[in-house]
């Protein structure tokens, strides 16, 4: 098969490469589509250390099964699927007691991270249990049902935060993630999300996408505004889905005392926390990894239009052009957000 290989940091390459091997409990998908995560982009210098070379990556993805091992029951050759980016072991006590995405032996798809390699779907096929893949109707497109992973990332963030009927919230960062969040956030109770981004193309698309305004620090003090826009008190709620010190600094400074702020972004792995600032208007601090169990609900809101992905994908290409691809998303090329790679 044709499989879009990281040689070596920043040289993609497609390349011939073995046909995945399935196990009995294991499906061979035939990828439709393929996204082009933020992950991806910030693996391929090397700076994340979660794509060691050699390695097919890709984790965002939808296509048809092809082939079944001998033990599975739920899917056909045929049958239109999407599938978690997280293989849990199901067994370990996270796992047992319902908490699958801080499993001890997690494995992520299209990753290598020193401690495992798990080829991805930036390929014509690609190999995955059948505990994690999950069937889509006819009605919802192959580079729709390929961003349900980025999806479910930002319903299981919103899921995990107290959301109360009318609460207002703050999502810093208008990148995919974050518009998927403000999304979230609407459909969860929410009846004011504010977005905070340094880009005001991204900011107009969130307001397009629900937003009620959004705010760039570059032009304004975003969480001054906030303030004033909550009476003084700061939003019940902050998700911060960049994962730097400023803006989380800036998701600290929106939110009321005693509110909580969810972590959902990680560019960079350590920051500088003030921490008075949590301390002493007891806010809850809370990290957000992956999803568990929400992919069902994702697909539904999807197939509703409830939460909206077309105006995030920016283009659409083939294997062939997906290095190129990958180098604009890497230069920042302007109003280039999501891109789908069609094997």
């Amino acid at each position: 098969m044709k499989a879009l290989l990281l040689k070596e940091y920043m040289k993609l390459e497609v390349t011939d490469f073995p046909e995945p091997e399935i196990g009995p409990d294991d499906i061979l998908v035939r990828v439709r589509a393929c996204g082009i995560c933020g992950s991806d982009i910030h693996g391929i210098d090397g700076s994340s250390g979660r794509r060691i070379p050699p390695l097919v990556m890709g984790h965002e993805a939808a296509g048809t099964v092809e082939k079944i091992g001998s033990a599975v029951k739920a899917f056909a050759p045929g049958d239109r699927v999407t599938f978690d980016s997280m293989i849990s072991c199901g067994k370990c006590s996270f796992c047992t007691s319902g908490h699958r995405n801080l499993c001890d032996s997690r494995v992520i798809l299209g990753v290598s991270c020193g401690d495992y390699r798990r080829h991805g779907a930036f390929a014509e096929y690609v190999s995955v249990p059948e505990r994690i893949c999950y069937k889509i109707p006819d009605a919802l497109p192959f580079e729709h049902a390929a961003l349900i992973e980025a999806v479910s990332v930002a319903v299981h963030a919103v899921d995990i935060t107290p959301v109360k009927l009318g609460d207002s919230a703050v999502v810093v960062g208008a990148g995919m993630i974050g518009l998927l969040t403000i999304q979230a956030a609407l459909n969860a109770g929410c009846t004011t999300v504010y977005a905070i981004d340094l880009d005001d193309a991204k900011l107009a698309l969130a307001k397009e996408l629900g937003a009620t305004e959004g705010f760039n620090p570059k032009t304004c003090d975003a969480a001054a505004e906030i303030v004033k826009r909550t009476e003084g008190r700061g939003a019940d709620i902050v998700l911060e889905a960049v994962g730097a010190t400023s803006p989380i600094q800036t998701a600290l400074d929106c939110v009321r005392k005693g509110g909580v702020v969810t972590l959902i972004g990680n560019i960079t792995p350590r920051i500088d926390l003030h921490l008075q600032k949590v301390v002493t208007r007891e806010i809850r601090l809370q990290g957000t990894c992956g999803s568990n169990g929400e992919y069902p609900a994702c697909i539904d809101l999807l197939v509703k239009g409830l939460i909206k992905v077309d105006k995030i994908i920016s283009a659409k290409v083939s294997l062939d052009d997906a290095a190129n691809a990958f180098n604009r998303l890497y230069n920042h090329e302007p109003n280039l957000m999501k891109v789908i790679v069609q094997p």
